[in-house]
């Protein structure tokens, strides 16, 4: 395995000016030997672009990659020693299963004895040993998408691993069930893995560290709890969760915070109230499992207008407008128990906005 150090930018205009002409922008960050991370964006933010320049399929157009140390962003994926699984299967179908997990290992004269024991290994962690014998050829699209999984994971001795959205072609109701191997494979053999998907529950359930991505910048790294709860950019808020963290827009006036006609004092650390203060207008960013319906007129919560409240099953989503003067002032969604079941559209509920989970973004970014 080995440390990854990225300082590097890619364009795939021949004299980039402005940023939108760049797919990466300017990005500098380390994979740790033995990690894992995750690469989740939108289509188009860039996740591949980045990934292909790190298995060296793709040479950035400014800056370095280096391994362990060393330069290789001249080297060719062979020099980098880098394995590399696809969206789609990528095996031979005239050779069997175990033929297929031991090619990558017999084409570098391992040992026939560790060739049998790395890919019964791999197979059994695979649940793929009852089909070692089976002809490629004849299995489903999701059986080789997990044969191509396998010939990643077979060789001990690779730089890194990488995922371009390696769960597309899987049945969903195998989907858990690999991702909570690849877990497991990545404690037991401490691989360096990088995963590429546009999926927030692969990402958050697989990786360590999950950068992500927009419009080819890394917007935050960071653990799941720490995306979840402190989301650095308001693009973190409404990409990850689900439903994502809702926003509205607040003003500082008289010593506090005026949000849809109404002044609130919620506790706030001095740096916060600073930053606040000095922009004068900036978003407030509310997470619907951090809504809680409040007695009327409380003074942290915020009146809205019924639209809908379904019954999910495990929880009630309610949705709802803030008026402000007869205007509606933006929409608020929240997780609640039970004591939704009794609203209907129309009502007016109080929702507790203002909490210690609560978030301040001046400019899209977070307000430490």
């Amino acid at each position: 395995m080995a440390r990854i150090d990225l300082d590097l930018a890619h364009s795939y205009v021949p004299d980039p000016r402005t940023d939108e002409d760049y797919a990466l922008l300017p990005l500098k960050f380390t994979f740790e030997d033995g990690g894992a991370y995750a690469l989740l964006g939108p289509s188009g933010c860039g996740k591949t672009t980045l990934l292909n320049c790190i298995s060296g399929l793709l040479r950035p157009s400014h800056g370095t990659i280096a391994f362990d140390g060393r330069d290789v962003t001249a080297a060719t994926p062979q020099a980098r020693n880098i394995a590399q699984v696809f969206q789609f299967p990528v095996i031979y179908d005239t050779m069997t299963v175990g033929e297929n997990l031991a090619f990558p290992l017999r084409n570098r004269g391992v040992p026939e004895a560790q060739v049998r024991e790395r890919v019964g290994r791999v197979a059994e962690m695979l649940d793929l040993s009852s089909t070692l014998d089976r002809r490629a050829s004849g299995l489903a699209a999701d059986a080789k998408q997990k044969i191509s999984l396998g010939r990643g994971l077979v060789r001990h001795d690779v730089s890194a691993i990488l995922f371009d959205e390696p769960l597309t072609v899987i049945d969903p109701q195998l989907k858990w069930q690999l991702r909570r191997k690849l877990k497991e494979i990545h404690h037991e053999f401490r691989l360096t893995l990088i995963y590429v998907t546009h999926d927030q529950t692969e990402a958050l359930t697989f990786a360590d560290q999950v950068v992500v991505m927009s419009r080819g910048k890394a917007v935050q790294v960071g653990p799941a709890d720490a995306l979840f709860e402190r989301p650095a950019h308001t693009f973190v808020g409404h990409f990850i969760g689900s439903p994502g963290m809702n926003f509205l827009t607040g003003q500082w006036r008289d010593d506090a915070v005026e949000l849809a006609g109404r002044h609130y004092t919620p506790t706030l650390t001095p740096s916060v109230e600073a930053a606040l203060r000095a922009a004068g207008s900036f978003r407030i960013g509310v997470r619907p499992e951090y809504l809680h319906l409040a007695p009327e007129r409380d003074a942290q919560a915020v009146p809205v207008r019924v639209e809908r409240a379904q019954d999910i099953g495990t929880y009630w989503l309610l949705t709802g407008t803030v008026q402000e003067a007869g205007a509606q002032a933006g929409t608020l969604r929240a997780r609640l128990g039970t004591e939704a079941a009794s609203l209907r559209a129309g009502d007016t509920a109080w929702l507790s906005v203002f909490n210690r989970h609560t978030c301040y973004y001046v400019n899209e970014e977070l307000v430490p």
